[in-house]
């Protein structure tokens, strides 16, 4: 069985994985995922229809933005539960489909009598795993031969992964927005029709930034209305000789919850990757066995957890094939999963997950080796910033600082990305790095100083932190008295990975930024006739 994908960065000669992900994804959970999707749109379609008679289903909606977050690069591997998935995304679909025909008949008098796209009709008779992957080839990526209304219907899902993962970070701490799961479900609804043009899809990938800008926000509001907002902090980036856990991804929530149930236990907990930025969170802080930060990037993570020793848990992407030398020590929970690797269950009756599994294995192995590390500073979120903005004025109008240079986004293994290293240690010495996402690890360890005590690299946090950076460059719009935003002295140099980059970049654009650079390569998914017109309008360059 052949797939196809092409979502990340690293697809395969920046065309498409054919036979295997480069993220280590079979073509059967491939094609599984691609399933799902169809489903979703299904759903989407008959929760566009259930609301022209004013009936919703909240419970069906999130499930939407779920199941797209499970088919975002590096989050769940795990055929069965893909197929779990599915099951339930019918059950769903049915759900809002009786809903609808029950409404529609009480308000019009009559029977639904429409034709219906087939994902929301499709009935599958043995809810098999061979029986999906026999619909899935006849469902995917190309099964749209028009290269340009795929380029197009490509870019919008990438988009609307996006932001589905951030609105779903959110609604786990309660923070909600209707509208913005409204928007997902139209938009995916309008890619199941046949005669939708190049120009509404590109009027909806445009709009998704939108959408991405609105979800970012949200999810800031429900991390800072549950853990404070972020403070400038040290973070050391050592180990003790104690026993350990390490968490790794990005929901600040297990984080908590793993501290509350190892306080007064002897564990010391490490953060890894895009948790890093949870250091500077007050709520999150305060807890004294939260002792620093271990390692780097994802893509680097079967060295380092083979080299950390303690118990690991990936609360949301990133996760790569464990090592045989760690499987056992390695727990997922959430969306994430990866075969024969535990799995620890979402919250039920709101009770806190039960970490119990992760905190007997950290104590069974003992005391990790001890490591010397360094501190880095971190905890430049908006509202940080904000409180120095009248510094940074000041140094740009004494000439002290040239120029900001946003380097967000992601990370990743291709040897191109050596560029990002290059760039930075090149930079004159009045400029500073603006930077949130993973992309940091490229330059966050690198000694670069500070300029009148503002650190040349001011670290906003997670990728969808990004919001922070865009705020930022507002508030020093206004302090400057500009019209423009591209006015100011800052330059975007942004590199990308998987879809949660997309809608980052979307938002971006949403927000009149013009000039980015993007690399370390141009996305697969854009058609040369897509990929012209996106260049031209925004003024899009390559590094």
């Amino acid at each position: 069985m052949g797939m196809f994908c092409y979502q990340c960065q690293e697809t395969l000669r920046n065309e498409g994985c054919v036979f295997s992900g480069i993220c280590g994804k079979t073509p059967e959970t491939a094609n599984l995922q691609d399933l799902l999707i169809y489903v979703l749109k299904g759903i989407s379609y008959w929760s566009i229809k259930a609301r022209e008679v004013e009936v919703e289903d909240s419970d069906v909606d999130l499930y939407v933005a779920e199941g797209l977050f499970v088919t975002i690069t590096n989050v769940n591997f795990d055929e069965e539960r893909i197929v779990e998935y599915i099951n339930e995304a019918l059950e769903k679909r049915n759900i809002i489909e009786k809903k609808f025909k029950e409404a529609y008949e009480k308000k019009y008098g009559k029977s639904f009598n429409e034709e219906v796209p087939d994902a929301a009709i499709w009935a599958p008779q043995e809810k098999t795993e061979e029986e999906y992957l026999e619909k899935a080839e006849k469902v995917g990526i190309l099964s749209e031969e028009n290269e340009d209304i795929r380029s197009l219907k490509s870019f919008l899902l990438f988009g609307l992964k996006g932001v589905a993962a951030y609105t779903d970070h959110a609604y786990v701490l309660k923070n909600s927005n209707d509208d913005i799961l409204t928007f997902i479900e139209n938009a995916l609804s309008q890619t199941l029709r046949n005669d939708i043009t190049a120009e509404e899809l590109t009027n909806l990938v445009l709009e998704t930034g939108k959408y991405a800008v609105n979800a970012m926000a949200l999810l800031d509001e429900a991390n800072t209305s549950c853990f404070g907002n972020p403070e400038m902090t040290e973070v050391y980036t050592g180990t003790y000789e104690e026993p350990a856990i390490l968490v790794s991804g990005h929901d600040l929530l297990d984080l908590y919850e793993i501290l509350e149930q190892t306080k007064g236990t002897g564990i010391k907990v490490y953060t890894h990757g895009e948790m890093l930025p949870a250091n500077a969170y007050p709520e999150l802080k305060k807890y004294d066995h939260l002792v620093g930060n271990y390692g780097g990037s994802w893509w680097k993570q079967q060295q380092e957890f083979e080299e950390f020793g303690g118990a690991i848990v990936m609360t949301t992407n990133c996760i790569q094939k464990p090592r045989e030398s760690y499987k056992d020590k390695i727990f997922t929970t959430g969306l994430v999963g990866w075969p024969e690797v535990t799995h620890i269950p979402n919250r039920k009756d709101n009770r806190q997950k039960n970490f119990s599994p992760v905190i007997k294995k950290a104590l069974e192995i003992g005391p990790i080796k001890k490591r010397e590390g360094k501190k880095i500073t971190i905890g430049f979120a908006h509202q940080q910033t904000a409180q120095v903005a009248d510094k940074i004025v000041e140094a740009v109008k004494a000439g002290k600082i040239s120029k900001f240079y946003v380097m967000g986004g992601c990370d990743g293994r291709n040897k191109e990305r050596n560029y990002y290293t290059n760039f930075a240690k090149e930079l004159p010495q009045d400029t500073v790095i603006l930077t949130a996402g993973c992309a940091k690890y490229r330059y966050n360890m690198l000694d670069l100083g500070d300029i009148e005590g503002i650190p040349r690299v001011i670290d906003a946090g997670q990728c969808n932190d990004s919001y922070s950076l865009v705020l930022t460059a507002l508030k020093l719009k206004e302090a400057f008295g500009l019209n423009d935003i591209n006015e100011l002295p800052i330059e975007y140099n942004i590199a990308w990975y998987e879809q949660k980059a997309v809608a980052v970049l979307l938002a971006l654009l949403y927000m009149g930024v013009k000039g980015i650079r993007l690399g370390p390569t141009l996305p697969a998914f854009l058609s040369p006739n897509v990929l012209e017109t996106v260049a031209k309008t925004f003024d899009i360059k390559t590094i």
